[in-house]
């Protein structure tokens, strides 16, 4: 913890990039300015590279680059690009042909598994339970804070049910080799095995602490919004409940991305110290260490997605503004 609490001095005074990836089958997902790239290792032990030019929406529209905004927009396209290299990566893995035609079909499919998934276990179903067990339903912060509890529980439980999984913990060792090389990067020394191992597998701008930042945050909005319903309407149902908060995912998740890059960049904040624990905390499930092979392959994606501006990127100290 005294490292990361060391490292966490660093991003006072840095210029910030837009620097972080994902933990994908076999392999990590790095995503640079202008581009990313996801390096795998296949059955054979060698490392395939797939590297795409990519422009976000927020640089294309600089209107949506605005706080909360930015935020929505931001996290689908991450989204997009996370369920993308991870069916390539499972492409690889399984020495799968790629068809076009199939991965989109795979794509969208996932894409809404997971919504569906996400949306009822840690929306519906913290709501239903709340009704059914507590009489609090006219009570908006408590209820709010009771269901918050039930998402907080099943996130946590989620977690560490998939992480006994074999695929799962190789996934994690690999999200460990990702957090590492991005501060290595950050640090200005030289990206290398060596020093990249040396750096703490927990980042603050980890999509896991995202997570935890996105359940605080609905606690927040939700009683906002339950309170605003009861003083309009006199009272608030089941039904009337789920229909006013599920518009309201958006804003949360755009809210709680503020969040995380307020709390990344104010080190020496006692709150901001106590808002980044849990989710640094939770990353103790979902990130460790790494073999030296897994954090070779995160170091060629980087330099991949970098491309010929590696060299000159690199030996700067950094914040990288990305979540991953």
């Amino acid at each position: 913890m005294n490292r990361i609490l060391s490292q966490l001095q660093l991003f006072v005074s840095k210029s910030s990039i837009l620097v972080g990836g994902q933990a994908v089958m076999e392999g990590v997902m790095m995503r640079v300015p202008g581009a990313y790239a996801t390096a795998v290792r296949d059955h054979e032990g060698n490392i395939q590279i797939d590297r795409h030019e990519f422009k976000s929406i927020i640089k294309i529209y600089p209107f949506l680059n605005k706080p909360i905004i930015r935020g929505i927009f931001g996290l689908f396209e991450s989204l997009k690009i996370g369920y993308s290299t991870l069916q390539w990566s499972a492409n690889i893995v399984e020495g799968v042909e790629k068809n076009e035609e199939a991965s989109k079909l795979a794509e969208i499919s996932i894409t809404l598994f997971s919504v569906l998934l996400a949306v009822s276990l840690f929306f519906a179903l913290p709501i239903g339970l709340t009704s059914w067990l507590f009489d609090q339903d006219q009570d908006a912060l408590s209820f709010n804070l009771i269901s918050g509890l039930f998402r907080i529980t099943f996130f946590i439980t989620y977690l560490l049910v998939i992480s006994f999984m074999n695929d799962v913990k190789r996934l994690f060792q690999y999200h460990g080799a990702e957090h590492r090389v991005v501060y290595n990067f950050e640090s200005g020394e030289k990206v290398d095995i060596i020093n990249a191992q040396s750096f703490p597998t927990q980042h603050p701008r980890c999509g896991t602490s995202f997570m935890f930042i996105v359940l605080l945050s609905a606690i927040i909005i939700f009683s906002i919004i339950d309170s605003i319903v009861i003083s309009i309407i006199g009272d608030i149902s089941l039904p009337i409940r789920l229909l006013v908060h599920l518009p309201m995912i958006p804003l949360v998740a755009g809210l709680s991305y503020e969040v995380i890059k307020i709390t990344a960049r104010k080190g020496d904040s006692l709150l901001f110290k106590m808002l980044r624990a849990p989710g640094l905390w939770l990353q103790n499930i979902t990130t460790s260490k790494p073999e030296d092979r897994m954090v070779e392959v995160a170091i060629v994606a980087l330099k991949e997605a970098f491309g010929d501006k590696f060299e000159e990127m690199q030996g700067k100290e950094y914040v990288a503004e990305a979540i991953g």
